[in-house]
């Protein structure tokens, strides 16, 4: 059957592919006080483009905690600031909602780094590779299945930045926004390209 061929992509192609980015709403969002606010829109959602980002280590033996979660709506991108919160707890009903799909790529290190800040028990998390593997394509990270399933390149120029500072920059917004806004588009084609009912 042609949907079981073997799909794969090189670094090479992608490169050769547009840029994408998202470019609508962002909000960023830095006190448990605004994220309690926002919990509840956000558990009503059937679908969550999710990732996190992390102060990357570059010394043996040095560690950081995840920095920010993001959550992607199709409409906005929720970029929450847990470094400077100091806590994630207001998400913890979304991370155990098994009714709101949170996808993107290599959730299981997420969140068991998260659950090392604090414990929860994760539901409804679903990792692309579930639904893209059996399709065929066998690229397993963001960028590559973004060339194949979206015919674009995500920049990962902001990537091993310092996702702890004060104040994100620009390029940091705009590169955590995007890898959770591709999470969900991912999300919609692969389950379009399954046949199977898609929640939105």
């Amino acid at each position: 059957m042609k949907e079981t061929e073997s799909k794969s992509i090189t670094k090479a192609e992608i490169n050769e592919l547009p840029l994408i980015f998202w470019e609508g709403p962002v909000k960023i969002v830095e006190t448990t006080e605004e994220a309690e606010k926002l919990v509840p829109q956000l558990n009503r959602e059937q679908i969550l483009g999710f990732d996190t980002e992390t102060r990357p280590a570059f010394k043996k033996g040095q560690y950081y905690p995840p920095a920010l979660v993001q959550l992607a709506t199709a409409e906005t991108v929720f970029l929450f600031r847990i470094s400077q919160m100091g806590t994630f707890e207001p998400l913890i009903p979304i991370f155990e909602n098994a009714n709101v799909i949170k996808t993107g790529v290599g959730l299981t290190d997420d969140v068991k780094e998260l659950r090392k800040l604090q414990e929860f028990s994760p539901a409804g998390f679903l990792d692309l590779t579930k639904l893209t593997v059996p399709l065929g394509y066998v690229n397993r990270g963001l960028r590559p299945l973004c060339g194949l399933l979206l015919n674009g390149r995500i920049s990962k120029a902001a990537q091993v930045s310092n996702w702890a500072r004060p104040v994100l920059e620009p390029k940091q917004i705009q590169y955590a926004a995007t890898d959770a806004w591709v999470s969900r588009q991912l999300y919609l084609k692969a389950v379009e390209a399954q046949k199977l009912p898609s929640g939105d």
